[in-house]
């Protein structure tokens, strides 16, 4: 065998270990999935009812009855896939701490022991600042879009036609989710910043004079991530403004520690 020859074989050793190190990862984080949806799927109906309970707030914000909420579906299987919609999402959302553990198990190794004491409170902030988002649209935003969308109802005094709102119960999931992914995505913005400011691609600086972008491409998202009305893309806009004010506090932070870990190295060295 040439010298060549065995140089490749003996660099592809590890790639070969890599590849069964992220097989094995791929299965547990699969096999978790699994799991989280199958539970999720048998109570596929409480857990819709439970998405269903901001539109009951809203309907009580708008002077209507919250036993009066209706949700209709038009195809015989439609009510089925939407519960495999529920129990997908609610799956994946209660299989993440299973799939983030099994990420950082298969990146940890190549970590100094710094980087990864650095890259558990992220793995712990991802989810938690996700919750929060959540929360903030299961609590306040869907039932104030459900109420501005309600407030458009026409009750059909006189002569006036009926008009009343019918939600199909795959578009109302789809709304929800939506607003619940939207938020979810936009609370990852200080963690996201922490990590390209650890990474030394940005400082908080940069973040300070690109505020004014920042604020309009806050906007922007909004209109593309949510439902075509105002009080949800305002609802989105502003907590992305004051989550990027968030961020550059934390950046500054994070600049702090760095230069006063420097100043003591320094010390140290002296």
């Amino acid at each position: 065998m040439s010298r060549s020859e065995a140089d490749i074989e003996a660099s592809s050793a590890p790639l070969i270990e890599h590849l069964i190190e992220l097989r094995r990862r791929l299965i547990w984080s699969i096999l978790g999935f699994m799991a989280m949806f199958l539970l999720c799927f048998f109570f596929a109906k409480q857990i819709f009812n439970l998405l269903v309970v901001p539109y009951q707030i809203a309907t009580g914000w708008a002077g209507l009855d919250p036993s009066s909420v209706e949700l209709i579906y038009t195809a015989p299987q439609e009510f089925f896939f939407t519960q495999v919609k529920v129990a997908a999402f609610g799956g994946f959302f209660l299989a993440f701490p299973v799939i983030a553990i099994q990420v950082y198990k298969f990146v940890a190794p190549g970590l100094y022991r710094d980087e990864r004491s650095a890259f558990i409170p992220f793995l712990v902030a991802t989810p938690l600042l996700f919750l929060l988002g959540a929360l903030l649209v299961y609590f306040f935003f869907t039932p104030m879009v459900m109420w501005f969308f309600l407030s458009m109802q026409q009750q059909g005094e006189g002569t006036d036609a009926a008009i009343l709102l019918l939600p199909r119960v795959s578009e109302y999931l789809s709304l929800i989710m939506t607003l619940i992914v939207a938020f979810g995505l936009v609370f990852q913005l200080p963690v996201v910043c922490s990590l390209l400011v650890r990474a030394g691609m940005i400082t908080s600086q940069t973040l300070k004079d690109k505020r004014k972008y920042a604020i309009v491409i806050a906007f922007i998202a909004a209109a593309i991530l949510t439902p075509p009305d105002p009080m949800s893309q305002i609802g989105l806009a502003i907590p992305t403004i004051i989550l990027y004010e968030i961020s550059i506090i934390v950046a500054r932070l994070i600049e702090k520690k760095r230069a006063q870990r420097v100043v003591e190295d320094e010390a140290r060295a002296d």
